[in-house]
């Protein structure tokens, strides 16, 4: 079955993700507009570097072409915030990227965007998923064409023009470039480090960094479908030869994406991970501080407090949402707020666009290195010095589907907490269940909507609190990492 999560839907390769799924689904998007009457306008496509990420997007063209709905395929593996500003910019209600983000090598997946260039939120998803019922009774796959690559009807598409192969990256890349103080970039002549984890940020981010005049080291290049042999994930424990090579080369800074750069990683000039956490509280900072911004932050609720607090200090308010970017952005438009996140790296800003965009992050962490003559390391001293430093644990937990109904229910329906040694000042139950303290700490529990994970953030001043509460948790849901 297909089935939406938090960041599109995702399956492994061969056992969920396959070419009937692929054109299922496309099918389905294909009746959505036709019932919306956009048909008209055509559906932007694009892919990234993942196993069968081409050929999917082929696969979904026959279908579109066969429904009479022109695609536009962006013929060469791109960024995800390719897409969406895609979509935003040339006013399209859908787009497609082909890919399954940071998961592992074995999945691949398909996100949807909608006009704006956003993700899809959850009414659209259940539309869509409603409409593969229908996509399922009338699916039929030509058997003639099974196990030709291209399919010749591709290749009538293309000739026909009802498939047109495009290649937008410039409008992108120049659309950062204009949002980014390249004059001061260039004055400071910097050293970059870039890690794309085997994905699709390197032609960008090469593109935007040379124009301003930093010298850029690089690793993990290559096309490899199985990312080395990790998760394309930018965590500290995938991005310790990023920090070696930082100090080994007296970078000011190495910046690491996931597959398909919507997410980043940061290793600062001291060769430190920096936690997304910080990246966050860091580019809020320097926009309100030394940019001169005025507006609220939105975060998700597994995302640091410490936003909160330099929110107030400045005036301003964080506001708190569910996991999904989705509802990141869907507040940020709400509220006005300058900038928006996540504790997985994910972030956007205000006059961008509505989605994550690792790329267009990693050159405002350049731009702030340059605009306040002070190294990563300096400015996270000076915001420790001005709001203190919390402490963030993180725990993954692998389930049997008994044992999820086992916590759904006694979390969900109960609403069983267990004796936490600190007071609570409140309980949330906004998505999964989250516990407030009295001393500005916090605990959630929740379900991944990407992977088949229980996931356990514990936010404390320090370390050993954050530790006990963990423990205090997996002991009442009889859970371990």
């Amino acid at each position: 079955m297909i089935q939406f999560g938090t960041g599109g839907w995702r399956a492994i390769i061969g056992e969920g993700f396959i070419k009937e799924n692929i054109q299922k689904l496309s099918l389905a998007l294909a009746m959505k507009m036709k019932a919306e009457g956009v048909e008209g306008e055509g559906i932007v496509i694009g892919y990234d570097r993942r196993f069968l990420s081409k050929e999917a997007v082929i696969w979904a063209c026959e279908v579109f072409t066969k429904e009479e709905i022109q695609v536009r395929f962006v013929s060469r593996s791109s960024p995800t915030p390719l897409i969406m500003y895609y979509v935003m910019k040339h006013k399209l209600h859908y787009g497609m990227m082909v890919t399954a983000s940071h998961n592992p090598a074995i999945y691949n997946g398909i996100k949807v965007f909608t006009y704006g260039g956003r993700d899809a939120d959850e009414e659209q998803t259940r539309d869509i998923e409603r409409y593969l019922e229908r996509a399922e009774r009338e699916y039929a796959a030509d058997s003639s064409e099974e196990g030709k690559m291209p399919p010749s009807g591709y290749l009538k598409s293309i000739e026909a023009g009802t498939v047109r192969e495009i290649h937008p990256l410039n409008e992108y890349l120049d659309r950062i470039i204009e949002m980014i103080d390249m004059e001061a970039i260039r004055k400071r002549d910097l050293r970059v480090a870039i890690d794309p984890m085997y994905g699709v940020s390197l032609t960008a981010l090469n593109t935007i960094l040379s124009a301003a005049r930093c010298t850029i080291e690089t690793i993990n290049a290559q096309h490899d479908t199985l990312f080395g042999g990790k998760m394309p994930a930018p965590t500290e424990n995938t991005m310790r030869n990023l920090q070696n090579y930082v100090l080994d080369r007296f970078c000011d800074i190495g910046i690491a994406t996931d597959g398909d750069a919507d997410r980043l990683g940061v290793i600062d000039d001291k060769g430190n991970f920096l936690h997304p956490n910080k990246i966050l509280v860091l580019l809020y900072y320097y926009l309100l501080k030394y940019k001169g911004w005025k507006g609220p932050v939105v975060r998700n609720l597994s995302t640091t407090h410490m936003l909160d607090h330099v929110a107030e200090c400045f005036g301003e308010t964080c506001y708190e949402v569910p996991v999904g970017f989705k509802h990141i952005s869907a507040k940020m438009q709400e509220t006005g707020a300058i900038i928006g996140g996540e504790s997985s790296g994910g972030l956007t800003v205000k006059g961008h666009i509505h989605g994550k965009d690792g790329i267009y992050a990693a050159a405002l962490l350049v731009e702030m290195i340059a605009l306040t003559k002070k190294q990563l390391s300096e400015i996270w001293h000076e915001i420790k010095k001005e709001y203190g430093e919390f402490y963030m644990l993180e725990r993954d937990y692998r389930f049997t589907p008994a044992k999820k109904e086992e916590i759904e229910h006694l979390l969900m329906e109960e609403r069983g907490l267990p004796e936490i040694p600190f007071d609570i000042s409140q309980v949330s139950y906004m998505d999964g269940c989250k516990v407030y303290l009295e001393n500005g700490g916090w605990i959630s529990a929740r379900f991944s909507g990407t992977e088949p994970l229980l996931r356990i953030f514990c936010e404390m001043e320090k370390e050993e609190d954050a530790v006990r509460i963990c423990r205090v948790m997996e002991r009442f849901l009889d859970v371990e990492s």
